[in-house]
This record gives structure tokens, sequence and C-alpha cells, in this order.
């Protein structure tokens, strides 16, 4: 970086490079109009010439600039300096999941206690359904996606671009975005994604959370979307086998193919995780046996009913409940999904009873048709 280049719009200064990807290089920035650190995202000037995409791109930024969840990424703002176009946000300390699963012990890519994995899974569902209510679908979930703070605060960031990059002539040309280890079969068939590919990512996410490894490897793109689309994703328990049937079973669910296998979006999934958490079994549990330390802690910041509004987030928002205290879980050793029967459709059941007696009432008067007929 040129010292005349790492001033963008006389207010923000560029500190250092944190991170690229395939459509942006990342900075520690310092905005010096309120002095305070924020991450500055910087499009790749190959991406600016198409206007289209700018168009796109800078729509998809208002709308997560209205997102205000405190599992989402803040943005604070965009703007253009020249032929480089970026994106402030609110810079967050700490790891990606990429580097929180790598960092296990001694062991690279070792599997996260249980009760962590759940509390991140959680997490994750949280900011991305808040999105899904909003009606926008990130397209690129994965690990490097997934900040993590140090006190084990999830915050979902880069969304926007994928989904600008997957609406234009670009993505109609025939490139399919998103990360090959991460997307959908639909979208690594060419299909426009939608809240259950962001689920299907999230169970990838959960696997090699539980894991330590991905479900599908392979050593090209096209090699590894074949496998997306028609290779069975292994068990949890192949390679962990402490992780509960039950839990590995959801993450199988969420894995499904066909979207309509999977829940329909980031809530639906995360509900279910809660109940799952929350629904303890007795301490003898083949979690306990199995030695995975269980401890309290800090649950997602989760509003299932709560409708996204126009309004920013603080950079310091914590959990909390009504009262602003944290909000926390029971311990627990073990994890049951709650069984839910199926409920008699008493209303069809009505209308059915009713349209056979109408059908029998009727039986008198074919009879006297008949008869009249006959005679």
């Amino acid at each position: 970086m040129q010292s005349g280049d790492n001033l963008l719009n006389d207010r923000y200064q560029l500190l250092a490079r944190a991170g690229a990807g395939g459509m942006s290089v990342v900075y520690k920035a310092q905005d010096l109009a309120l002095g305070r650190i924020v991450a500055v995202k910087v499009l790749h000037e190959g991406l600016t010439s198409d206007r289209e995409f700018l168009h796109r791109f800078q729509k998809e930024a208002h709308a997560v600039a209205n997102l205000s969840h405190p599992n989402i990424v803040t943005v604070h703002d965009i703007g253009q300096d020249g032929r480089r176009y970026f994106m402030v946000m609110e810079y967050v300390e700490g790891w990606t999941m990429k580097q929180v699963i790598g960092r296990q012990g001694e062991v690279v890519g070792a599997p996260l206690a249980m009760d962590r994995a759940l509390d991140l899974a959680i997490q994750i569902c949280a900011g991305i359904g808040y999105a899904h209510r909003a009606n926008l679908v990130h397209c690129d979930v994965k690990s490097q996606n997934v900040l993590v703070t140090r006190d084990s605060r999830v915050k979902v960031t880069d969304f926007g671009i994928a989904r600008a990059m997957s609406e234009t002539s670009l993505y109609q040309s025939g490139q399919v975005w998103g990360t090959p280890q991460y997307f959908s079969p639909e979208q690594a068939a060419g299909e426009a994604p939608t809240p259950a590919s962001d689920v299907y990512s999230i169970g990838i996410i959960m696997f090699e959370m539980l894991t330590g490894r991905l479900p599908f490897e392979a050593d090209t793109q096209t090699a590894l979307a074949l496998k997306h689309m028609r290779a069975m994703p292994p068990s949890v328990s192949e390679y962990n086998n402490a992780v509960p049937g039950q839990l590995g079973r959801i993450v199988t669910k969420v894995l499904s193919k066909e979207p309509s296998g999977r829940y329909r979006t980031a809530d639906q999934l995360g509900r279910v995780l809660i109940a799952y958490r929350d629904n303890a079994l007795s301490e003898t549990g083949p979690v306990a046996a199995a030695g995975v330390a269980l401890v309290d802690k800090t649950t997602a910041y989760y509003e299932p009913e709560q409708t996204p509004q126009n309004t920013q987030m603080s950079s310091t928002a914590r959990n909390v409940d009504q009262n602003g205290d944290p909000v926390r879980s029971a311990p627990t050793q073990h994890y049951r999904v709650p069984q839910v029967k199926d409920e008699p459709d008493w209303l069809a059941i009505t209308l059915g009873i009713l349209a056979l007696i109408s059908m029998l009432g009727l039986i008198p008067l074919w009879y006297a048709v008949l008869l009249r007929y006959m005679g």
C-alpha cells in the first residue's frame, strides 16, 4: 500500500491489512472523524468496472446497514474514493471460526467441546435468522465469515457482496459464487440461493466444529461441487463418537440435498438447537459418560418474533435480558430433542364427517328417483 493510498475520503486511515478474499481486502483502520477503530473492506478494482454489480453492492450494503443484531457485524458506512469502493464496519477483536477450530490444544482441527459448539451454532443461527426475517440471504456462510470475540460472542460478517454478485450479469455468465467447501447443492448447481441454502452452510460449520474437519473434500472445485450435489455426507459420529446420536441426526437433516429436507430458515434450526440444549437428561447420560466438559454459557440474543428495524447497533451490544442482566443457561450434561407428536387435524376430520353425512342423506332421494324412473 502506497503512503498516499492509506487514507480514504480524508476520513478513514488504513492502519494494517487484516485479511483478504476473492472479492475484497479488509483493513484495520481508524475513523478520524469519530476517533474509533473500524474495519474497512475495499472491493477489488476488477469488480468496480461492472456498474450493475456496484449498484447491487450499494443496495445490499444499505440493507445490511439496517440490520441491528448483536450476532451481526454492524455496517457503519459505504463510500467511494476514486476507483476504490469500500464498506466500513465495526472492528471485532477475536478470531474467525476457522481459527477457533484450528486452535484446539495441540491438535490442529480438533473438535470443539459439545457445549461450546452448540452455543456458537445457536448464535450463528440467531444472526443469520435475523437477516432471513429481513428477506436477506447471506449466500456465503462459512467459518471464515463467522467471527468469535474473546468472550465467545459470535459476529457474522460479509453480508452483501456475494448476494450482490449472485444477482448481476457476472453471475449470469455461468460462474458459481460462494465458497465450494460450504455452499449448498443448489448453489453448486448454479441455482439462486435461498434461506435454506444458508442453513446448509451452517450445517457444514456445525460438522466442522463437532469433528474438526469438513464433510466433503476434493482436489478440484468441480469435484467438490459434485460431492455436495450427489454424495451422502458422513455422520459426525464417524469422526467423533462423543457426539450424541440425536445431535448427529440434526446435522444430517441440515445437510439434506433437497432444500425441503432441511429447516427452512436459520431461526428454525436455532430453535431446534435451543430445545436440544435445554432439555437435559440425567447426569450419567452419554455425553457426560464420554467425558465432554459442559459448562454454563451465555446464550445467544435470540428474538424469533422480532422484525428487523432500521436502527444501528452499538458495537458494545451484549447478550442481555429485559433488565439488562446477562442471559445465562442452566448447566447441562446431555441433550434431547423433544419428540413432537402429530396432532389430529380436527377441522379436516369434521369436514369429512359432514361430507359423509351429506352423501348418506342423498341416498333416499336417489332411491326415490330410481323408483319413479322404473315405475
